[in-house]
C-alpha cells in the first residue's frame, strides 16, 4: 500500500498505515461569504491541531446553471429543500479571489491548505497555486473527465466514496492512476447531511483497504465526534470533518459541523485513541514490572522440617510472586526439604532435595 508524502508548514508529513491520523478541517461554505470569518475558521483549525484546512473550488456557474425548472430544484433534503442548486451554490461557494490569500494565511499558521475542484478550470486555478494534493467530492467520483484532469497534475488524490458502487470506485482509482496520480486514498463517506450514526457502516473502512489496496479514512457528515473516533479505532488514516465557528450563525453546512471547541476536543480524542491503540505487544512494560510481584508463586504455608515431605498442605501457589513459578507445583510435591523452611518462605530449588 502506498504512503502519501507531503511537505507541510510543520515539516515532512506522511499519510498511511502506521502514520499519525491526518486530520482535515473542512471549511466549505461555513464562512457565510465573510472573508474575516474564513480567516477565523483557519485560526480555529490551527489552534485545534488540525493538519490541514480544505476548501471547495467552484462557482455557481462552473458547477451548474441558473435554472428554475424542476430538474434544478432540491427536494428531499433536510437542510436545503426548496432551493435551486444555483442559489445554494451562491451561498456556499468560496470566492476564488480569496483562495490564494487563504492558502498563504493557513501556511503561515502552520497547516496545509488544499481544495476540492469541481471542474477543469478549478484544477487549472489550483495548479497555479501549487497545491500539494486534491480532493474529489463524493458526487464527482463519476465525473471521469474531471478525474482525468486531476490525475494529470501528478498529485496525490483523496476521494470520498459516498454513494459509489464497487465498480464506480474501481473506475475512479484506475482513471486517476492511469492519468498520473501517484497515490489515491478512498474515504468512506455517507452522502446525507447530516448522516445518521446508524447509517455510518464504519466497518467499510477496513474493507476499503482490503478490497482496493489503498489508504482509507472517513469524510464525516454525522453529528459529534463518535464516528470519527470509531473510524480511527478501525484503522482510518484520514479524518475529514466540517468546522464552523458557531452553528447558531447558520450557513449551508453548519448543522453537521463541529464548532471550534468540539473540533479541538475531537482532535484530542483522536490523538488519545492513537496512543491507546499502539502496536501489538505482549509481556510486561517497564511501568508494569512492579506488579509482577503481585502474581502468584510457590510458598511454604506451614513450617517444614529438613527431610520432611513437601505436600499440597505445606506448599501452595499464593501471592506474592517471589517463589518458584506455579507451574512447578507438581514437580515439587513429593520431594523433601533440604533444610528447615519457615512458614511464609518463598520456595526455591535450593530448599528442595531433587
Amino acid at each position: 500500500m502506498q504512503t502519501i508524502a507531503l511537505k507541510t508548514p510543520r515539516g515532512r508529513r506522511f499519510i498511511g498505515e502506521n502514520c499519525p491520523v491526518f486530520i482535515i478541517a473542512e471549511m466549505s461554505g461555513n464562512h457565510n461569504q465573510s472573508y474575516a470569518r474564513a480567516l477565523r475558521i483557519i485560526d480555529a483549525a490551527a489552534a485545534a491541531g488540525a493538519d490541514a484546512i480544505k476548501l471547495q473550488t467552484y462557482t455557481p456557474d462552473t458547477i451548474t446553471i441558473d435554472s428554475e425548472n424542476k430538474y434544478f430544484q432540491i427536494k428531499g433534503s433536510k437542510l436545503w429543500s426548496g432551493q435551486s442548486l444555483y442559489k445554494l451554490y451562491q451561498q456556499a461557494y468560496t470566492p476564488w479571489a480569496w483562495q490564494p490569500r487563504l492558502k498563504q494565511y493557513a501556511e503561515n499558521k502552520g497547516i496545509l491548505w488544499f481544495s476540492t475542484p469541481f471542474d477543469s478550470t478549478a484544477v487549472d486555478f489550483l495548479e497555479k497555486m501549487k497545491v500539494q494534493l486534491y480532493k474529489v467530492a463524493s458526487h464527482e467520483i463519476i465525473d471521469i473527465p474531471l478525474l482525468k484532469r486531476i490525475g494529470q497534475t501528478h498529485k496525490p488524490v483523496l476521494i470520498s466514496r459516498g454513494m459509489a458502487s464497487i465498480a464506480d470506485i474501481r473506475l475512479a482509482i484506475r482513471t486517476l492512476r492511469n492519468n498520473g496520480a501517484p497515490s489515491v486514498a478512498v474515504l468512506h463517506c455517507v452522502s446525507a447531511y447530516p448522516a445518521l450514526l446508524s447509517h455510518m457502516n464504519l466497518t467499510t473502512i477496513p474493507d476499503i483497504v482490503k478490497k482496493f489496496k489503498v489508504i482509507s479514512g472517513l469524510s464525516d457528515h454525522s453529528p459529534g465526534k463518535t464516528a470519527a473516533i470509531a473510524a480511527v479505532a478501525l484503522g482510518a488514516s484520514i479524518i475529514e470533518k466540517h468546522l464552523t465557528l458557531n452553528r447558531a450563525s447558520g450557513g449551508p453546512d453548519a448543522a453537521f459541523s463541529l464548532n471550534s471547541e468540539e473540533f479541538k476536543d475531537m482532535v484530542k480524542s483522536i490523538r488519545e485513541t492513537e496512543q491507546a491503540l499502539g502496536r501489538p505487544f505482549y509481556g510486561a512494560r517497564e511501568n508494569e514490572s512492579v506488579d509482577l510481584k503481585f502474581r502468584k508463586s510457590l510458598f511454604a504455608v506451614e513450617n517444614i522440617r529438613e527431610g520432611e515431605l513437601i505436600t499440597s498442605k505445606n506448599v501452595r501457589s499464593i501471592r506474592p510472586g517471589y517463589g518458584l513459578h506455579p507451574k512447578y507445583l507438581d514437580q515439587v510435591i513429593g520431594t523433601m526439604a533440604s533444610s528447615n523452611i519457615k512458614r511464609g518462605t518463598p520456595l526455591s530449588w535450593n530448599l528442595i532435595k531433587r
